[in-house]
């Protein structure tokens, strides 16, 4: 039975004392709602402080464009106070300008991540807190459950050369933190002089999934529909990096994978030789209707998620890939455009942190030992993110 769990914005709107007679921002977006799904931003502008603008990052305040699409400026309608998109044409518009934070008291941040280093609302946050420190301006943080659990760990670390807008944290890819823990820790590592306040949940544990959480689910952009998306989205990602379709333009974004040209039966077959811990693979065709391989069939294969909690979709992501090019070596091809405002380093490299899973594929070696390295990385970081962590995981 899901436990009842309390939001950092609810206990915000119980007690607005951190807010009462100041002037704040919000950083938000249609994700960020109450239990009863009222806009977080509307509901905090009744608590006796002065709203003067909102914040909105990649995909917009509404969620409605797509990855790496540039939001203009905005106003909000009911409220009549403008909307700053965090994610323009150009990586200057990833931060708040200085005029932006003139005359700031606060800017609080609701925002829904979902525990994966790509998925940009971190990385936001974290450039928020950058241009805040330098301004002076408090920054609260209302916290939300990691909806994929904060047990596990998955991945490596983020190489000086491969850092951007989807490798800006020091974490591995699957970092088993909230938003308000990865505050914690980007304070103490980068800006230790930045007035911060975290506003933790109430009820969560560490080893809680979304649906036991009795939170509504909002999609908090427009190809993440549902918490079995954010389940597999760190493994499913690395697909972005190819020209393999992530099913974007379907109904199943990043459960489908696929291209018109690959052999769909041979790869389920690979896969399942594999036997992949928690994760099955079924031959599937899917039509997008855009992004790659729009209008055109394609042949591919469907995450299947058979137990969450052995799952390891990262390392499955990266075996997927191994086996789609030893299949295709002459189709399989990586990304070759520019990913996130970098164009001279593969975006492969950018979303693993480095060259070295690019390599190992490449190469087609055993990829145990990338594994076991990335491992060591998760164990070594364990111990530093423990002084960061703010809930308990069951017994």
């Amino acid at each position: 039975m899901a436990a009842t769990v309390r939001t950092g914005l609810e206990r915000l709107l119980d007690d607005p004392t951190l807010i009462r007679g100041r002037r704040f921002a919000v950083l938000a977006n249609q994700a960020s709602v109450t239990p009863d799904l009222m806009p977080a931003w509307r509901s905090l502008a009744r608590c006796g402080g002065q709203l003067t603008q909102l914040f909105a990052p990649e995909h917009g305040l509404w969620g409605l464009a797509q990855d790496m699409e540039a939001v203009g400026e905005a106003h909000d309608p009911e409220l009549k106070v403008p909307v700053v998109s965090l994610y323009g044409a150009s990586p200057e518009s990833l931060a708040p300008a200085p005029e932006h934070l003139s005359g700031l008291d606060a800017v609080v941040v609701d925002l829904p991540d979902i525990g994966c280093r790509y998925y940009t609302f971190a990385a936001t946050l974290a450039h928020v807190m950058a241009a805040c420190a330098c301004a002076g301006v408090e920054v609260i943080v209302c916290d939300r459950p990691n909806p994929i659990g904060g047990v596990t760990l998955e991945g490596g670390p983020v190489e000086p050369a491969c850092r951007s807008f989807v490798s800006e944290l020091p974490v591995p890819v699957r970092h088993g933190m909230t938003l308000g823990e990865l505050a914690l820790l980007l304070r103490s590592q980068r800006h230790p002089e930045l007035p911060l306040a975290v506003l933790t949940c109430a009820g969560w544990q560490r080893d809680m999934w979304w649906d036991e959480t009795d939170l509504p689910w909002v999609a908090p952009s427009p190809n993440m529909p549902t918490p079995l998306t954010a389940t597999i989205y760190p493994g499913a990602c690395l697909i972005e990096a190819t020209n393999l379709s992530e099913g974007r333009g379907t109904t199943r974004p990043f459960q489908l994978v696929g291209a018109p040209w690959l052999e769909a039966g041979e790869l389920a077959r690979r896969l399942d030789a594999l036997d992949l811990p928690g994760a099955r693979f079924r031959a599937t065709r899917f039509r997008p209707e855009f992004g790659k391989h729009a209008g055109q069939v394609c042949r591919g294969v469907e995450w299947h998620v058979a137990d969450r909690k052995a799952l390891r979709p990262l390392e499955a992501g990266v075996r997927l890939l191994a086996e789609i090019r030893a299949l295709h070596p002459g189709e399989f091809a990586w990304r070759t455009a520019p990913y996130e405002f970098v164009a001279d380093v593969p975006a492969i490299d950018l979303l693993t942190g480095s060259p070295a899973a690019r390599a190992v594929i490449e190469s087609r070696a055993d990829l145990s030992g990338l594994f076991d390295s990335w491992r060591s990385f998760c164990e070594r970081f364990s111990t530093v993110r423990s002084d960061f962590l703010l809930y308990p995981q069951d017994a």
